[in-house]
């Protein structure tokens, strides 16, 4: 089967996973590609990488578009995705509401399981959060970094610490077996990102990448968006 390639973040891969039949009915082409840190999917794009659309954060997308990486017209919003706390799902939720619960919740957790802390962006939000409540050096040794949100969080899952937590994209959260979503980070600590798909110039099917888009961004498909954890 002819297949549509895609370089994207990995709060993406729940939604591109739940269009792939629709997709695979409109046009007759899969869906094939990689789902990662962003920063490592861009520089995929930039070392030539062959890809037909990308899915990143949408200042990244734009800087791409400046290195006539992605074609800019046909660049799109898909939705906002908050960084958020995990936890697996035998373990009671936590709800933090201000910095200082954040900061107690973290230093009390055994392992903090996240995605990597240079290239992608709710690890790099991690590690400012904890410089920012001053526990950087304190929960180090603890920290578990993967290469993306979505391997954390299948660690988290099958971890054996006594109290783990997990921090992420909502969507890598929602998407992983075995873990739930605890709650929001609090007030001053928080973090939405907006993803943006774009054509990229190089693209092999350009027609049906676009046509994916279309459908990652339709109306048509704005409950399912909700329900793997991007919002409008």
């Amino acid at each position: 089967m002819t297949t549509v390639t895609i370089l994207s973040g990995g709060a993406a891969q729940g939604l591109v996973r739940g269009l792939t039949e629709v997709f695979k009915a409109q046009t007759g082409f899969g869906i094939d590609g990689e789902f990662g840190a962003v920063g490592i999917m861009a520089d995929k794009l930039r070392a030539s990488t062959p890809a037909d659309l990308v899915i990143l954060t949408q200042a990244l997308l734009a800087k791409l578009a400046e290195e006539r990486l992605i074609l800019p017209s046909s660049i799109a919003d898909v939705g906002r995705v908050e960084t958020a706390l995990a936890v697996r799902n035998r373990d009671s939720k936590v709800t933090v509401k201000t910095e200082v619960g954040l900061r107690e919740v973290l230093r009390s957790a055994d392992a903090i399981y996240v995605p990597d802390t240079k290239a992608s962006t709710a690890g790099q939000h991690v590690a400012k959060v904890l410089d920012q409540l001053g526990i950087a050096y304190e929960v180090a040794s603890r920290l578990k970094i993967y290469p993306n949100g979505a391997t954390a969080m299948r660690e988290l899952a099958n971890s054996t610490a006594t109290r783990p937590i997990g921090c992420t994209q909502a969507t890598e959260i929602i998407a992983t077996d075995g873990i739930a979503l605890s709650g929001s980070l609090p007030p001053g600590c928080e973090l939405v990102t907006m993803y943006t798909a774009g054509v990229t110039a190089q693209a092999a099917h350009p027609k049906e990448a676009a046509a994916l888009i279309a459908l990652l961004t339709g109306a048509d498909h704005r409950e399912l968006r909700q329900r793997v954890g991007f919002a409008g």
